[in-house]
């Protein structure tokens, strides 16, 4: 009797695979760092049970009227704005994120990526390589110190918390904004905290609430002359509206790991010297990535053996 499908939409290491052994036929996507292409998904998707993906298919009704085996899709993310999860339960298919996995090594990032726009590192380091260095050069390159300054946070989960105690060790004042009102000093209506934040950082989900709640109207609040750090979802932020706030100056930069319509960017935040621009690679550490593709695929197991996931973000009729 052969063994029910699972296709892991990009190669990993055997420790991965050890929860599936002897429940799976394991099919493994491509390697150096590229994943299985949909139309190929869509191939394979009549025979497979199991989808382990790194957030980047969409889950949608096409894929689904291709699978009428599936049974469960683990996203190796915390996001999973890319699976139809209402339409994954009304077909049976459980869904699952990964909550847990990234969230201190995009705090790690963010802060990185504050230090990177402050204190002009990416300009400074392309500046040193053509060798336009001078001996005789002070102040040039004098950057913000943190110590200070105000952090504004956005979103106030897992990485908000995360980020939060990274900044408060820099001397940052942290102030916070989430949807559920508090009576905690640090709180901030969003309006309230764009105003008095020298950087402004992200950490919320995609979700139809959040889609551009960054927009012209509330970049025109910020602080004349802050920081706005994306490191959420790309679509979170107009980008538009902010390429026109860096231009006109009154923001001061900008540092974004993700964006609109990713992998493209937009091709006005290219030139410009105060944008830090990363590959979408905040929660993006070895150890990081192995826990959450392992919990992935534990999360399949459990499917298989007829139990609930143990990270589900959906509740599947039963069919």
């Amino acid at each position: 009797m052969s063994l029910p499908r699972v296709l892991i939409t990009n190669t990993v290491p055997d420790v991965i695979l050890e929860p599936l052994h002897g429940l799976a036929d394991v099919i493994l996507g491509p390697d150096g760092g590229f994943t299985t292409p949909r139309r190929e998904v869509l191939d394979l998707a009549p025979e497979l049970v199991g989808i382990i993906n790194q957030g980047e298919l969409t889950i949608d009704v096409e894929l689904l009227d291709h699978a009428p085996k599936l049974k469960i899709v683990a996203n190796v993310a915390a996001g999973y704005n890319n699976l139809n999860t209402d339409l994954m339960a009304a077909r049976g298919v459980w869904a699952t994120n990964t909550p847990d996995a990234f969230y201190e090594a995009t705090a790690d990032a963010t802060l990185a990526m504050i230090l990177a726009v402050a204190r002009f590192l990416v300009k400074g380091d392309r500046y040193v390589r053509a060798g336009q260095w001078q001996k005789t050069e002070f102040g040039v390159w004098d950057g913000m110190l943190l110590r200070g300054k105000t952090l504004g946070i956005v979103g106030y989960g897992r990485t908000g918390q995360a980020v939060a105690t990274r900044a408060r060790a820099f001397g940052m004042q942290v102030l916070y904004h989430r949807r559920q009102v508090s009576t905690d000093p640090a709180y901030r209506s969003l309006n309230a905290l764009l105003a008095e934040s020298d950087f402004v950082s992200l950490h919320i989900p995609l979700v139809p609430e959040t889609h551009h709640l960054i927009d012209a109207a509330r970049l025109a609040q910020m602080k004349p002359g802050a920081y706005l750090i994306n490191m959420a979802r790309g679509p979170v932020v107009d980008e538009q509206a902010l390429v026109d706030a860096l231009q006109s100056g009154h923001l001061a930069g900008a540092a974004l790991d993700v964006f609109e319509n990713e992998p493209q960017v937009h091709p006005d935040l290219i030139p410009l010297d105060n944008v830090v621009l990363a590959p979408h690679i905040g929660g993006g550490t070895r150890e990081s990535r192995q826990m959450a593709r392992l919990l992935c695929a534990q999360n399949v197991a459990a499917v298989l053996r007829g139990k609930r996931p143990l990270t589900p973000v959906n509740e599947p009729a039963r069919r």
